[in-house]
């Protein structure tokens, strides 16, 4: 006779199976429950962000409207949207905005490269960076505003001024933020790589510069905004053009909603140029290892 496999045992070595291998997928599905609590989570932060700006809004609104604030000095919402959306018809919006954004534009990047560079030159000479230290301090602590005026007369009232007076702001901290971080790279590190005969070039490339890739990404962020800083104080001192010069200009004729709707633009492209360099580190940082 043949042995036959008892029909009852099929189903017991089923659920055994799928017992296993819900022990083994466990990890997953705690990502998984992980993943959907932070996706909630950063939905909740949003709703919250946009209910506190319509609040915000809206109290502004009624205390306009109301007279509860000088409507002259503080305008209110509604007057800053019939602001912006008549100088959009009109066409006198967009150039101002293009020739403010290629200004900070050419500060953040020609900021981030020199001051790069420079704390790079530092650490490849250190005699240097001895020599250099005090000057740096003082450049660092001298109100940058007061650079503008010799720009200015330097080289001319223009867009090379404006360039200048942002390069001033950030060109320092770049070098200083950078540079500090190339001193705290993990000395052990570097002997090693040493020991094993690589040039001092090599070290640089394949430590140094890796160990302070996010600091650099975090320069790039504080950046953004020095950029702005020095664009519109630049802008305010010696432009016919710019969102900075229609605050001056908005001061000058006491039209407050001009001044109130310009600070609202650059509020808006410096939060988008923030969002972009955010991208750019994701993108950058992606499958990199923490520290």
């Amino acid at each position: 006779m043949h042995r036959h496999d008892d029909p009852a045992a099929a189903p017991e070595a089923q659920t055994h199976d799928q017992r296993k291998a819900g022990e083994l997928d466990w990890p997953a599905a705690l990502q998984r429950a992980y993943i959907r609590r932070q996706r909630r989570r950063s939905l909740a932060v949003r709703l919250v962000q946009v209910q506190v700006l319509v609040l915000l809004l809206g109290l502004w609104e009624a205390a306009g409207r109301r007279g509860w604030i000088d409507e002259l000095l503080f305008s209110y919402p509604a007057k800053l949207a019939n602001q912006l959306w008549t100088t959009l018809l009109a066409g006198t919006l967009l150039p101002h905005v293009g020739v403010t954004v290629l200004e900070t534009a050419a500060g953040f990047v020609l900021g981030t490269l020199l001051g790069t560079a420079a704390a790079a030159l530092l650490w490849w000479y250190p005699f240097v960076s001895r020599v250099v230290d005090p000057y740096l301090v003082v450049l660092n602590s001298m109100p940058k505003v007061a650079l503008g005026p010799i720009f200015i007369v330097a080289l001319g009232p223009g867009l090379l001024s404006i360039v200048a007076v942002t390069l001033s702001v950030t060109v320092i901290i770049t070098t200083l933020a950078i540079y500090n971080r190339f001193r705290e790279v993990e000395p052990s590190y570097i002997k090693v790589a040493q020991l094993l005969g690589a040039s001092r070039g090599q070290v640089f490339r394949s430590i140094v510069l890796p160990d302070t890739f996010p600091v650099i990404i975090s320069t790039l962020k504080v950046n953004v905004g020095l950029s702005w800083i020095g664009v519109i104080v630049g802008e305010f001192l010696v432009a016919r053009a710019g969102l900075g010069y229609l605050i001056i200009y908005g001061f000058q004729v006491f039209n407050f909603t001009l001044v109130l709707s310009s600070l609202l633009v650059i509020a808006a492209v410096a939060a988008v140029m923030y969002q972009l360099v955010a991208l750019l580190e994701r993108k950058l940082t992606a499958g990199r290892p923490e520290r």
